[in-house]
């Protein structure tokens, strides 16, 4: 795996998680709905620490500097 994430695209991937864990936790989002957003933010989290998007990878998009 080639890293192919940016420092700023790695900071708006966590801040958002965390946006989305907020809403859960302060019960604005729920049911469904909040499970899928959940997961979602699971995977913002993961690709943000591995610094790889893997939906990134067949389009040959980068965010990371060279």
């Amino acid at each position: 795996m080639k890293a192919n994430m940016g420092s700023i695209d790695k900071i708006v991937r966590i801040l958002a998680a965390l946006i989305l864990a907020a809403l859960y936790f302060t019960h604005i989002i729920n049911g469904t709905v909040a499970i899928i957003l959940l997961v979602i933010a699971a995977v913002f989290i993961i690709t943000s620490f591995i610094s790889f998007c893997p939906l990134y990878l067949p389009f040959g998009i980068s965010t990371k500097k060279k």
